[in-house]
């Protein structure tokens, strides 16, 4: 028996990362796709874009209480919500899918909301269905790094991340989440004990070697922090920083975190626009490169010697927005192809190889660097 074409609505289809998503499951013969926002018009015109017809778009309001029964009428299997911030939101979205009987997927990178997807975990049982928050490069990708290399120690002290972008900019619903914890505080793991630090601020800078360069790198409020120490035991140090091609831009938002944190400036967030505006008008100025490592330290399996590997993704072209995308089109194309995801709802842990997460990026500027030893890499 042949396996049946999967139904996939992919809600904010026409945005940031939805419509990179969109351009990569309408190459699927096996999913019948179909873009869905509140904008009907800027949906049709997507599946346009993308070689579809109109009958592919759909009004959908992620804030309709019949979100569920339309999911149903629609004959939707699996939900991919990308209409972020989900800093601000519920899980109303995750919930009518489980009561329209189809998957959830998202690209969650609040770290409450991530978290806390378990709270469905007794519903989505009950439903039979697949619910994953967090299909995105946290955690995702970051954990099946260290999945990948967790064998070569014998006892796993830390782990540090680090992402910098090219010259595009995340979307506004993700400059808004970022700037929303710009200068707050928040909990870390840090040396067996947790820390408050504050967003976007403690900079450092990262050499990415010579196709990159150093770049400043400040504190970011992720997943990663509560989901890695729990799926590593006796991990001792999480770290997460990211930032940005420029180092003005990044100094312009150390310096709004700065305000926040000294109580004059209430929020960073009236800023959002402005940045997301001013980014896209110089963008021709910055370098289309983008970057993240992945560090692991603690001792090697086999002579308990001190141990430390970095692995590395370089995103040249621009291409750097596509890698948040790889999980969530990386776990369609495993329902398409009749595999079966766990049932119940979880953050996105485990699910995937780095391999399967490359699998989605073939074609593109983007290229992992396994770590080669001492020496450094040459990227």
């Amino acid at each position: 028996m042949s396996q049946a074409v999967q139904r996939i609505l992919v809600l904010g289809a026409y945005g940031f990362f939805g419509n990179r998503i969109c351009a990569a499951l309408a190459k699927n013969p096996r999913i019948q796709l179909i873009l869905a926002g509140r904008d009907v018009a800027k949906a049709t015109a997507t599946a346009y874009q993308l070689g579809l017809s109109a009958n592919h778009a759909r009004a959908v309001d992620a804030s309709n209480p019949q979100l569920a029964l339309q999911l149903r009428k629609l004959g939707i299997t699996t939900l991919i919500h990308t209409a972020g911030p989900f800093q601000d939101q519920g899980y109303d979205v995750a919930r009518a899918a489980i009561k329209a009987g189809c998957h959830y997927l998202d690209l969650a990178d609040g770290r409450a909301f991530v978290s806390g997807i378990t709270k469905l975990d007794a519903e989505a049982r009950a439903a039979g269905v697949s619910v994953v928050s967090g299909a995105s490069s946290l955690p995702a990708l970051t954990c099946a790094v260290v999945d990948r290399y967790r064998g070569e120690f014998s006892r796993l002290d830390a782990i540090r991340i680090g992402i910098t972008s090219g010259a595009v900019l995340p979307g506004l619903a993700t400059l808004r989440a970022v700037l929303g914890y710009c200068g707050k505080p928040f909990r870390t793991l840090e040396n067996g004990a947790w820390i408050d630090v504050h967003g976007w601020l403690d900079t450092q800078p990262h050499d990415f070697q010579k196709s990159i360069g150093t770049r400043l790198l400040g504190r970011c409020d992720v997943p990663d922090l509560d989901l890695l120490p729990q799926r590593y035991a006796g991990v001792k140090t999480v770290s997460f920083r990211a930032g940005f091609a420029s180092s003005t831009a990044h100094k312009l938002v150390e310096r709004l975190a700065l305000l926040v944190k000294e109580g004059r400036l209430k929020s960073a967030l009236p800023f959002a626009r402005p940045i997301d505006t001013l980014g896209r008008w110089m963008k021709p100025l910055f370098s289309d490169r983008g970057a993240m490592f992945v560090r692991i330290e603690g001792l090697h399996h086999a002579n308990g010697a001190p141990h430390a590997l970095t692995w590395n993704i370089v995103a040249r072209e621009n291409h750097g927005p596509d890698i948040p995308c790889a999980a969530a089109i990386a776990l369609a194309n495993k329902l398409a192809s009749g595999e079966k995801l766990p049932v119940g709802a979880m953050p996105c842990l485990g699910l995937l190889t780095v391999d399967e997460l490359m699998a989605p990026l073939k074609g593109l500027s983007i290229r992992e660097f396994p770590p080669l030893g001492p020496g450094g890499l040459d990227l």
